[in-house]
């Protein structure tokens, strides 16, 4: 499929094709761990499409994930939300930071992960396998953004407030990233310092990525949750203009990945 997605819904639409988004809970392994993600799609749209993957933020696989998911879907995209921590386990603050460490303690057991994830989506009969990408908020970004630099065959990856932070030995090799990278950050996070910014932009230029990076000024961590609140002193806050500007950033970065 090389037609950008928006454009085939409306064209249903316009036909007067009913639109209903399809939505399911998946139940999958790996390396022995059970694991529940949520696929979405929307079936107005026929044959195979692009799609995206979601990692999702520090509680695991929430309903914010899955609204994000179904904003997608209504996009034309085939969408699969992964489950890093295991069914059933979501845990919240200050047990989340736990669970959290020990996936970026951890980076091969966090890519395995997300790895499995991708092969249920690209497996799936309704992805057009070389229009894949990913999309991460958080810790879901410090999750992308570790698919790229494993050198994953995927069009894309989408970092929402994430740690842009190498673990060691782990860096991005020079020529082997594959994926076009867009890192969307809060200007003013406290969470993730100019140094580790600096960092990144070194590893990535010794790698030759594609990557770009956009700041949101007044913006903290978390800036696309409304769960977040809006009180920037706490260092994670929401940010209406933020999540809006960054949103349709991803937007146009699918329309120039996936054509």
């Amino acid at each position: 499929m090389k037609t950008i997605p928006f454009l085939v819904l409306a064209a249903s639409l316009v036909t007067g094709a009913h639109a209903a988004l399809v939505e399911k809970t998946v139940t999958y392994q790996q390396d022995g761990a059970t694991l529940e993600g949520f696929h979405v799609y929307d079936d107005a749209v026929s044959g195979k499409r692009p799609a995206v993957l979601v990692i999702h933020q520090w509680t695991g696989l929430s309903d914010y994930e899955k609204r994000r998911s179904r904003m997608l879907a209504e996009l034309g995209y085939n969408v699969f939300a992964a489950d890093i921590y295991g069914k059933g386990i979501r845990p919240q603050p200050p047990e989340a930071g736990t669970e959290a460490g020990k996936y970026k303690g951890d980076r091969k057991l966090y890519r395995a992960r997300m790895l499995a994830a991708l092969d249920l989506l690209k497996a799936d009969e309704r992805t057009d396998a070389s229009e894949i990408a990913a999309i991460g908020y958080c810790f879901g970004g410090t999750g992308v953004l570790e698919l790229a630099r494993a050198g994953t065959a995927i069009a894309g990856v989408v970092s929402f407030h994430g740690g842009l932070d190498a673990a060691e030995g782990m860096t991005a090799e020079a020529g082997k990233v594959k994926a076009k990278i867009l890192v969307l950050h809060g200007a003013d996070d406290p969470y993730v310092p100019a140094e580790q910014i600096a960092a990144f932009k070194k590893e990535m230029n010794a790698a030759k990525a594609d990557w770009q990076m956009n700041f949101y000024s007044g913006a903290v961590h978390s800036f696309t949750h409304k769960e977040a609140g809006n009180d920037n002193s706490k260092g994670a806050a929401y940010n209406e203009t933020a999540d809006r500007r960054s949103w349709d950033a991803m937007k146009l970065f699918f329309a120039e990945i996936f054509n």
